[in-house]
């Protein structure tokens, strides 16, 4: 994994946005899908001049998507941040196959539906003696935005990929709606009381304003329809 520009970092405000600094780079993503509707990659749409500071909308409301043009005022949003400071350890359940453990943290959910390929990627692990079904079981972990699975081989250990440190706008035109803000390649964020969350390599920030689990993208970007549309 690359390391981020030591400037890189991402810090929530209270009720507000999410103030970006060090000219962390911004790009739009689409989930890309196959024939049957099943998601399978990401496809690059943009790269985004952002500049070296921006703030990026958090209630959903902007009518600047996805730069915040400070509507969360006007509107009242409540940005209280409930998903607390435990560790990717803490909040996940291990799932043990041949050879292999997948670690699952079910409330980091972002709902792009890469592990629901062959059965699910659940299913899948108990099959990883079966080369095909392992590489398969590795994609799907490693395709995951939020990091809710994570893969790892008994004797080598997790298996990551390597991401460009980022910011990526998630579209997901099969369902037709706009998904979280992806954080890619370890740059830190922290809370509104300046308290840092878990630096890791995948993480996914709520955009549409209605997540439970604030700062955290829940899923329920789908439920509401947000799009990003300007």
């Amino acid at each position: 994994m690359d390391k981020p520009d030591a400037r890189m970092r991402i810090s929530v405000v209270e009720d507000g946005p999410y103030a970006v600094r060090g000219g962390v780079p911004l790009v739009r993503l689409e989930i890309a899908t196959n024939q049957e509707g099943e998601s399978v990659g990401w496809r690059e749409v943009e790269r985004i001049d952002a500049g070296d500071r921006y703030r990026l909308c958090r209630c959903g409301h902007s009518a600047e998507k996805p730069f915040c043009d400070g509507t969360h005022a006007v509107e009242g949003f409540d940005g209280t941040e409930t998903a607390g400071h435990e560790s990717y350890a803490e909040q996940s359940v291990p799932i043990e196959g041949p050879g292999v453990r997948l670690s699952d943290a079910r409330r980091l959910c972002a709902e792009a539906r890469f592990c629901d390929r062959a059965g699910g990627l659940w299913n899948l692990i108990e099959r990883c003696d079966d080369p095909d079904a392992r590489d398969l079981a590795e994609e799907q972990a490693t395709l995951c935005p939020s990091g809710r699975y994570v893969l790892a081989d008994e004797a080598t250990g997790p298996f990551e990929p390597e991401l460009e440190p980022s910011i990526a706008l998630v579209e997901d035109p099969s369902l037709g709606v706009s998904g979280p803000l992806w954080v890619r390649g370890g740059i830190p964020i922290k809370d509104s009381d300046g308290v840092a969350y878990e630096v890791r390599n995948r993480v996914t920030l709520c955009r549409c304003g209605a997540s439970g689990n604030k700062p955290f993208c829940d899923g329920s970007h789908i439920k509401t329809g947000f799009r990003d549309e300007r």
